[in-house]
């Protein structure tokens, strides 16, 4: 799904216009985008939280002379899904297996 799919999204389920679908879903990434930037951590019930991470410097390479080159340090944005969001994709992501009959329980061999 891209930005443009979301907002007609937004636009179809709300009964809004397309430009103020577009208004709303701008206010939201910039709002998440201002909170990370400022250090918060962003937490959305039932679907996730948002924060930063930080990356120490590290040296790298480049991949077409093999220099050295270095990586200073820093912040990364990081996405952790919520446990009901997990178990939903799960569930929808779950293949379409044809029922079969369940397998007979192992007959239980009495203890002399």
């Amino acid at each position: 799904m891209t930005k443009a799919d979301l907002i007609e999204e937004v636009s179809r389920v709300v009964e809004m216009t397309r430009k103020e679908s577009e208004v709303i879903v701008e206010a939201i990434f910039d709002s998440v985008v201002r909170s990370l930037r400022n250090g918060d951590k962003i937490e959305i019930r039932g679907f996730g939280s948002f924060r930063t991470r930080q990356r120490q410097p590290r040296i790298g390479r480049n991949p077409k002379t093999g220099a050295r080159v270095e990586v200073p340090a820093k912040k990364i944005p990081y996405f952790k899904p919520s446990k009901e969001l997990k178990d939903v994709v799960n569930l929808s992501a779950a293949p379409a297996v044809p029922a079969e009959a369940p397998a007979p329980a192992p007959q239980q061999v009495p203890n002399p």
